[in-house]
């Protein structure tokens, strides 16, 4: 549905993208996952036609962004990063202006216009002037004007930027909806949004692709060894001790202590089943275990891998 081909992109002696390629499947939902300064806006830019780059292409539903930009243009809905609304119309004209812009008319502008307000959750604010509506609703009338054509792909950037916990979760929900019917892109530096959203990120870090994949195969990638969370209730000292005399375990942290819990995390080398040993270590101690659990890399340590991959 997207395909990006060796896309560079310089403004004047910076390189803002170096040869990005990555593809988006049809009804799949991709996170843009980066630092500020990136690429990532850049991407969505050439990506709906606002930007040429210096090198490469994009196909966008089977449209070259270069050979037929306006045709382009009618396959995707864009909400960027600043919102594209006229602070002083109602959303009932604005959304109307924009589905006219679109080439809606008559019946058809009505039934999309009642779809994306009852889609959006914007139909409390129809009557209400833009300036007046939360954050919040703003957003949902930025996305409602992405919507209102029924484009085949959305492409969102920052789209929870600026919100409330409450109004993420209801932004996050949205997106997951329109994800049974479109093909969604998101761009967003937020990793607990990515995580909770996204089917499958591309990370971008200095202009460049750092990785491609779900969530597990980044943290398959990202990892250099074992982890293991343990709770066991004695004596802190004598249980670090015998915890670091387990083969393979090469550093034993500890974390806390709870209710005389005293809590760890073990690091082993690659391949070793440290819960297995220690739940063999435990049964000849006749330690009491609270807990016994992998611990795998957390999305914001595969970020930090793969970025500082890059930055080397």
């Amino acid at each position: 549905m997207i395909e990006a081909k060796g896309l560079t992109m310089h403004y004047g002696p910076v390189v803002a993208l170096d040869d990005v390629s990555f593809e988006v499947r049809q009804g799949e939902i991709v996170g843009l996952l980066g630092p500020n300064g990136a690429g990532k806006s850049t991407t969505m830019k050439i990506l709906t036609t606002y930007l040429y780059p210096t090198k490469g292409t994009a196909v966008v539903a089977g449209v070259d962004v270069l050979k037929d930009p306006v045709q382009v243009r009618k396959k995707f809905g864009y909400l960027p990063e600043v919102l594209p609304l006229y602070m002083d119309m109602e959303v009932s004209a604005y959304l109307s202006f924009v589905g006219k812009a679109r080439g809606l008319s008559g019946n058809h502008l009505k039934q999309r216009t009642e779809m994306v307000l009852d889609s959006c959750g914007l139909r409390p604010m129809y009557r209400k002037v833009i300036r007046e509506l939360s954050k919040g609703y703003r957003q949902r009338t930025g996305l409602a004007q992405a919507l209102i054509h029924d484009p085949e792909v959305i492409i969102l950037d920052e789209p929870t930027s600026g919100l409330d916990p409450h109004q993420i979760l209801e932004i996050r929900h949205l997106i997951e909806r329109l994800a049974k019917e479109k093909t969604v892109i998101l761009s967003t530096h937020i990793l607990q949004e990515i995580e909770a959203t996204a089917d499958r990120i591309v990370i971008i870090s200095q202009g460049k692709i750092a990785g491609d994949g779900t969530t597990e195969e980044l943290r398959a990638r990202a990892k250099k060894g074992e982890r293991a969370r343990v709770s066991v209730e004695g004596d802190r000292k004598d249980i670090e001790r015998k915890l670091s005399s387990i083969e393979g375990v090469n550093k034993v942290e500890f974390t806390g202590e709870t209710n005389g819990a005293s809590s760890f995390v073990l690091h082993g080398a690659m391949g070793r089943n440290i819960c297995r040993e220690v739940n063999k270590l435990a049964r000849a101690q006749q330690w009491e275990l609270t807990e016994l659990a992998p611990k795998p890399l957390s999305l914001e340590e595969v970020f930090l891998a793969f970025t500082e991959k890059v930055a080397q």
